[in-house]
């Protein structure tokens, strides 16, 4: 057996090393990372009581990464579901982009909730009450406010519209001695000795110290890369059909297979 390691093994331990050095760098403000954390019930329970200020909301079920369809059939991933015990939703986001924040993803993501969790045939009143939270990088709705509570009213006499359905965008600009504002501060902390709260650094701590935890992170993210080769094949394997290339050329320079290669034919034809 040869001493000399191949490339491939080479091309892996460059990798493995890069995701190593990238998970110390990487803090609640990065999408990834933040849904790896609150994907723990108890998380996101705390994440939720403080920016709701609610010591009775207590948290059912969470899940990280989550995918949901939207009405074109497509799969849409969520940064972070949970619902309550009351049966309330919530998709909680953090956006390092103004755009990823805009009022109209908001109401799409809203929409997306209530799509999804109702079944066919389900009176309305059965909608859950949902929220949808930004946790935001710059001040996107820009009026200086920690936290902006979005709900609807009646124009012309100023009372709610009790549709339940909420949109919530947090500043995280503002790091200040509040509850909120040491939530702000743990958000953009790379060490979890700087973190204010414990139940924030302990999970922190388990993802970039624990033999365990980041074995599951770099594991993560190695799918999340081969994810976005895949996406990228996608796009170049369609823009190839697009221009008439034939598809046993298309899967030989984009590495799909023929049947997938084939089934985007398909799909675009149809």
């Amino acid at each position: 057996m040869s001493e000399r390691k191949s490339q491939q093994e080479l091309d892996f331990e460059r990798k493995h090393e890069e995701d190593l050095q990238r998970l110390r760098g990487l803090r609640l403000i990065d999408d990834d990372f933040m849904a790896a954390v609150f994907e723990e019930r108890a998380c996101a329970e705390f994440l939720l009581q403080i920016i709701l200020k609610r010591d009775d909301l207590t948290v059912k079920e969470v899940h990280g990464q989550y995918s949901i369809k939207n009405l074109q059939g497509r799969s849409v991933r969520l940064d972070i579901l949970a619902v309550d015990r009351e049966n309330r939703a919530y998709n909680i986001e953090v956006q390092r982009s103004d755009r990823g924040a805009s009022e109209k993803r908001a109401r799409y993501n809203s929409s997306l909730l209530d799509a999804n969790l109702t079944d066919a045939g389900d009176d309305y009143d059965a909608l859950n009450e949902t929220y949808v939270i930004f946790i935001t990088e710059n001040d996107v709705l820009k009026a200086g406010l920690p936290i902006y509570h979005v709900d609807r009213t009646v124009r012309e006499t100023g009372t709610a519209f009790n549709d339940q359905a909420h949109i919530v965008y947090v500043n995280s600009q503002i790091k200040d001695e509040t509850a909120l504002g040491k939530l702000m501060h743990d958000f953009f902390c790379t060490n979890s000795k700087d973190m204010n709260y414990s139940i924030l650094a302990q999970r922190v701590r388990y993802f970039k110290e624990d033999t365990k935890g980041v074995a599951a992170m770099c594991r993560a993210m190695e799918k999340m890369r081969d994810e976005t080769e895949h996406e990228t094949s996608v796009k170049h394997a369609l823009a190839m059909l697009a221009d008439g290339v034939p598809c046993e050329k298309v899967a030989k320079y984009t590495d799909l297979s023929i049947e997938e290669v084939r089934a985007l034919a398909e799909k675009k034809s149809a």
